[in-house]
Parts: structure tokens; C-alpha cells; sequence
């Protein structure tokens, strides 16, 4: 993400330099924008090292809101398009569609609602990731739909996020909305662009984009024995290079595998281990395994749902 330079963070810019910015259309405005967005982005562990899943949920739609204020008088700025791509993707999933699925089970047209809101929300978090990318490389979005491999070819290792979070955004609202032909027809891209990912570097966050494979390889049409064993191949690798300290992937791996093959025993187990991770051990991770953790949770209290004995 963009970052205040030490020049930057001096007194102030020289008469000359100020007068260089005007003169190239610059405005106070646009600069404030800068600052204000680079100090919000430089937010640290503040969010991320929290345990406290609702105290966060209550501050992040106004971060969100604010991002998207800041992207309104600049919106090119690389790391706020980023910002709002995983903001609302993680808002989406861990505040209104997991919560969906606990409400459907007491009020059935109530979880639709939840379920259409997390939809749009995820859209949303497609759009900016996007647009950051077609940013970085004008006309991405018209090649990306006409050629995928050619367009991305172009992106490399700078671009893994914002190709990370386009993917799961776009996933996610697929699976959503399966009855959108034209969300459906974007399987093949959000392939090519977790493909071209871990071609750039598959240890991106370490292995979170295993992590979305799993998931992605056991609900992928006519995937079969041949994508549960790249699934499983696919949470070997997340767990190896998280060492074993993300508790997504075992989620990702009971949630999706352990119920295609009805292996109970599995799935228990899988969650049960998430249980027992100590959060503290990684603090940068503290609140997404207490998210992975309280959907084990779920899981493991709704099982019956899952199986059919």
C-alpha cells in the first residue's frame, strides 16, 4: 500500500516545490486526500490483531465509508482501491453471509435478504478490485473479458492482492447468485486469475490463495476424485506455509471436502483442530482465526445438516 515518503513527513513542501504542484493541476484538496488515505492505510495491527469480532464489525463500516469518500476526490489511489476490494469482501463474508446461515435455519426469507445484501456487497469489492487493476493497466477490464490469459499476462507479482481479492470477491458472489448467467460466466476468468496468482507467487499471505483453492476445486463443476485430491493437495500447501497457524484452511477443507466425500470423522476432526490453535501464537492473524473459529463452531453444532446419517 502507498505510504507517506520521509520527505513527505518534513515540515512542509517548499515554496517551489508547491508552486511545481499547482502549476500541474494539483489541488490541497487532492493532496489532503493523500495524506489522509496513506494514514488510514497504514493502519497496522489495529483491526487484524483483535479478537473482539463484534467491537470490529462496529468500526468497519465507517473505515469502509470513508475509503469510499477518499476514492471520490481520488480514484486512482492504488492502495484505497485495495482497501475497499478486501474491506468489503471480509465485511460480506464474516458480518452478513455467515450470519445468513444461522438466521435461514429460524427465518427463511430473512436469510435471503442477508444472502442478496452479501451479494451486492461482494460485487462491490469485485468492482474496486478492478478497477485497481485496470488502473496499474489501462484496458485490463475489456482485455480481461476478451482474452483473460493474455490480459494477464501483463500483471505481476505487485498486482497478487488485488488479483487475490477479485477472485474471492467474484467467487463468492458466484456462488450466491447461481442463477445469474452472467456471474456464472465469469468461472473461467476468477480461474485464470487464481491460476495466474499462484504462478506469481504461491505463498502470497502465507497460503491464503491455497486456501481459496480448496474451496474452489471441490465446488468447481465436474471437479470429481480428481479435485478433491487437488484440494487436499491445495490445504497441505496452506498449512505448510502458514505453519499450521491459519485456521482457515482447515475450515475451507471441512467445509467443502470433508461434506463432498460425507466424511464425517474428517470434518470433525479438521474442526475440532481449529479449536485447539492458540490465536495468540500469530497476533497479525488473531482476528481472522476467531472468525474461522467461531464458524467451526457452527459446524460442528449444525453437523447434522451436512450428513446424511
Amino acid at each position: 500500500m502507498a505510504t507517506l515518503t520521509n520527505h513527505a513527513r518534513r515540515d512542509g513542501l517548499t515554496c517551489l516545490a508547491l508552486a511545481t504542484l499547482f502549476l500541474a493541476g494539483c489541488s490541497i484538496n487532492r493532496l489532503a486526500s493523500d495524506a489522509v488515505a496513506d494514514a488510514l492505510l497504514e493502519g497496522g495491527t489495529a483491526y487484524s490483531g483483535d479478537e473482539d469480532i463484534v467491537l470490529v464489525g462496529d468500526a468497519v463500516p465507517f473505515v469502509l465509508k470513508t475509503i469510499e469518500s477518499l476514492l471520490e476526490g481520488n480514484p486512482e489511489h492504488d492502495g484505497l482501491l485495495l482497501a475497499a476490494a478486501s474491506g468489503f469482501t471480509q465485511y460480506a463474508y464474516v458480518y452478513v453471509h455467515q450470519p445468513a446461515d444461522a438466521i435461514e435455519l429460524v427465518d427463511v426469507s430473512r436469510g435471503y435478504a442477508m444472502r442478496d445484501r452479501a451479494l451486492r456487497l461482494y460485487l462491490r469489492a469485485r468492482d474496486y478490485g478492478l478497477r485497481g487493476l485496470d488502473t496499474r493497466h489501462p484496458g485490463f477490464i475489456e482485455r480481461l473479458h476478451r482474452d483473460p490469459e493474455r490480459a494477464l499476462a501483463d500483471c505481476n507479482t505487485k498486482d497478487i492482492a488485488l488479483l487475490y481479492w477479485t477472485t474471492v470477491s467474484t467467487a463468492a458472489a458466484i456462488g450466491l447468485g447461481k442463477d445469474d448467467p452472467a456471474l456464472l460466466g465469469q468461472l473461467p476468468i476468477i480461474e485464470a486469475m487464481a491460476r495466474r496468482a499462484l504462478t506469481l507467487d504461491e505463498s502470497f499471505s502465507d497460503g491464503d490463495l491455497h486456501v481459496f483453492m480448496i474451496s474452489y476445486e471441490m465446488a468447481r463443476p465436474g471437479g470429481g476424485e480428481v479435485a478433491a485430491l487437488q484440494a487436499r493437495m491445495h490445504f497441505e500447501r496452506a498449512v505448510a506455509l502458514s505453519g499450521g497457524n491459519k485456521a482457515a484452511a482447515y475450515v475451507a477443507l471441512a467445509e467443502s471436502h470433508s461434506v463432498a466425500q460425507q466424511d464425517r470423522a474428517e470434518f470433525e476432526r479438521l474442526l475440532n483442530t481449529t479449536l485447539t490453535l492458540d490465536i495468540d501464537n500469530r497476533p497479525e492473524w488473531r482476528l481472522a482465526n476467531r472468525v474461522s473459529q467461531e464458524r467451526a463452531r457452527w459446524l460442528l453444532d449444525h453437523a447434522h445438516h451436512f450428513f446424511s446419517e
